[in-house]
């Protein structure tokens, strides 16, 4: 039987509503997470104290094409962080040239002190490569990456196979830029295949000096049972790892037990990702 960490901490988690939407070309518009957490009051009422969630890193919510919607639910965000100080602030960035003005915004809050992370997607458009970045796009990405060196921060990346998103596009990205600043693969690379080309690529940039960090949401199973194996095989890279529910693209029971329910594992490690890896980035206060 499985124990339980003594806590938990949210690495990755979302804020803000967004509208249902016609995804695909469907007939009519839809909302697939069923629900979102539209203000702090109801983050903290529906997900924190709902799955006993001590603390948490906040991001806008997003996956519908309106460019403009993220950055405005930075305010949201800023918000949470600083109205409860179980909050930490994760502020919304694009690489893309027509978003310049609305980037250069938000970086202006990196300096607050509950922003701890950037965010950001390629499923809006672009490309993590930054050999297919024409110049306006690498300037852009040279500002978001010299504000995440000058402030410490994370920078989020979604990740997901195929497509832009998919994790050979993030190799290029990481040799590039990840020893100056910590560079964030959510989800692991998103799914199988993402996974099998993660594992050995992520433990040997850990030994090769690179700020690689991830958590497992949207893993598939054996992707979460294989990186920690590794790990506790080859003491490398405990400490790079987060628990991320996803809320609310995910679900906070699937994830945690994807990672609380993985057999031969210590609890040691499996504590180090559900929040001690947390405090030891952010502080035990944060």
């Amino acid at each position: 039987m499985a124990s339980h960490p003594k806590k938990i901490i949210d690495a990755h988690c979302h804020i803000g509503e967004i509208p249902p939407w016609k995804f695909y070309d469907l007939e009519h518009p839809v909302k697939p997470t069923v629900y979102d957490h539209p203000t702090a009051k109801d983050f903290v009422k529906e997900h924190m104290d709902f799955f006993k969630i001590e603390r948490a890193l906040t991001m806008s919510n997003y996956g519908v094409p309106i460019h403009e919607l993220s950055f405005d639910l930075n305010e949201v965000v800023m918000d949470a962080a600083t109205t409860n100080d179980r909050i930490l602030a994760a502020i919304w960035v694009s690489f893309l040239p027509r978003n310049a003005e609305l980037t250069r915004k938000a970086l202006k809050l990196a300096s607050e002190t509950r922003v701890v992370a950037l965010k950001t997607t390629f499923l809006l458009g672009g490309n993590p490569d930054p050999g297919t970045w024409d110049e306006e796009t690498k300037a852009l990405a040279d500002e978001c990456f010299d504000v995440c060196e000058k402030h410490d921060l994370m920078f989020h990346f979604h990740t997901s196979p195929g497509g832009n998103s998919d994790i050979n596009n993030f190799i290029p990205l990481v040799e590039a830029y990840g020893k100056r600043c910590k560079i964030y693969l959510v989800h692991f690379g998103g799914g199988v295949s993402g996974h099998i080309k993660l594992v050995p690529k992520f433990l040997q940039w850990v030994q090769d000096g690179y700020k690689v960090y991830t958590d497992t949401s949207w893993a598939v199973g054996f992707g979460a049972r294989w990186l920690l194996t590794e790990i506790e095989r080859t003491g490398v890279g405990g400490d790079r790892v987060f628990f991320g529910s996803d809320e609310p693209w995910s679900d906070f029971d699937s994830e945690y037990w994807k990672l609380n329910g993985i057999r031969n594992i210590s609890q040691e490690l499996k504590d180090r990702v559900f929040w001690q890896n947390y405090e030891e980035a952010f502080g035990t206060d944060a």
